[in-house]
């Protein structure tokens, strides 16, 4: 207790070496809280130091060397009520708060997130990934978080803020749009709205989170042995080629293995290619063979009139009765000159057959 007593009269030199590589706050313990007028402060590169007076949060200190004097304490000072000549021991809780930045810390969904895919309609996928921490607002971490712990560790809080980060994935995944087979394409960019989202509540804790990353999203098992089928599927192609060549494949091996394996495999390439041809058989339909196309519709034959000194055509025979008689002169391809239509043989179905002359009158 002497010791004690003396140890803390006579020390005047407050800091304090990191060594846990996990600790965010230190309270540095003199004996009685009793730290003496004058006495040197060094605080580090990536810590500051709170002071704590009577409960009440006081003079914090950033990366430096410093004399504790009523100069550079304005709120202690305040408190205490000194004046410019004090120059007695005070009492005051000296907190050393990490700001380095925390690396490496690990979340993941716990529970599969629900969501429906644009392909495979309602889904569950898990994430996993890691994050970095670090306290930007030293008091304000240590009014919300801290309190009087006298060595708070980063896996007092990293419980917290992995749910956090839990929550935020869940609702971003859910609302992305994304095809879970695109996820992985798209991980920069779901953890920069992630990150975003995570920043405002974290920043009331008096931290921020500089890095965030989602390394991985996957599919259930049972999803993911069943997407393995497709895939494996997809790569076999036609069945009939893949048939043919495993069984080339197999009486290679044969051959190799000697005359007995040589029969074996030939057997086993004979029975798989008669296999295919009769499920090939018995499971696709004959198709009919397609009826021949219809002939061509043969063509019309074109006519020229021949009327006082002209002539009129060509003219096909389908309209040809209405504009000639018997005795027109008529004219087609292939006929050595004008006739008259009626002594055409072509032309005769044109004209209604002559009725024999009437019966003689009998008295």
């Amino acid at each position: 207790m002497v010791f004690s007593f003396l140890k803390g009269q006579f020390i005047d030199v407050i800091d304090w070496t990191d060594e846990s590589r996990d600790t965010m706050v230190y309270r540095f313990e003199r004996y009685g809280n009793e730290i003496k007028y004058g006495a040197k402060l060094t605080v580090r590169e990536g810590q500051v130091a709170v002071f704590v007076h009577e409960g009440q949060l006081a003079d914090v200190f950033g990366p430096g060397l410093y004399m504790l004097e009523t100069n550079n304490m304005p709120i202690l000072t305040s408190l205490q009520h000194w004046d410019h000549g004090f120059s007695s021991p005070f009492k005051s809780e000296i907190y050393f708060v990490n700001t380095r930045r925390f690396p490496g810390l690990k979340w993941g969904t716990q529970n599969p997130v629900m969501l429906r895919d644009p392909e495979f309609g309602p889904l569950r996928l898990r994430a996993f990934g890691s994050y970095t921490m670090r306290v930007t607002d030293a008091p304000r971490f240590m009014t919300e978080i801290v309190g009087t712990d006298g060595e708070f560790t980063q896996d007092e809080i990293a419980g917290q803020i992995r749910n956090i980060v839990v929550q935020k994935v869940s609702r971003v995944l859910a609302a992305s749009g994304i095809p879970a087979l695109d996820m992985a394409a798209n991980t920069m960019d779901l953890s920069r709205v992630v990150a975003e989202a995570v920043a405002p509540t974290i920043s009331a804790y008096g931290l921020e989170m500089p890095e965030l990353y989602i390394e991985n999203i996957s599919l259930p098992s049972e999803v993911e042995k069943v997407l393995d089928q497709r895939t494996g599927m997809g790569i076999v192609g036609d069945l009939n080629k893949y048939s043919q060549f495993s069984a080339a494949q197999a009486m290679s091996k044969a051959a190799e293995a000697g005359d007995s394996g040589m029969g074996q495999g030939l057997g086993a390439g004979m029975g798989m290619a008669m296999g295919m041809g009769m499920a090939q058989g018995f499971g696709q339909p004959a198709q009919a063979a397609a009826p021949p196309p219809p002939p061509p519709p043969p063509s019309e034959t074109m006519w020229h009139i021949a009327e006082n000194g002209q002539t009129r055509g060509p003219i096909p025979q389908s309209q040809l009765a209405a504009q000639i008689t018997r005795d027109t002169l008529v004219w087609t391809e292939g006929q050595s000159g004008w006739a008259k239509a009626g002594d055409v043989p072509a032309l005769r179905s044109l004209f209604s057959a002559m009725p024999p002359p009437p019966p003689p009158v009998t008295m």
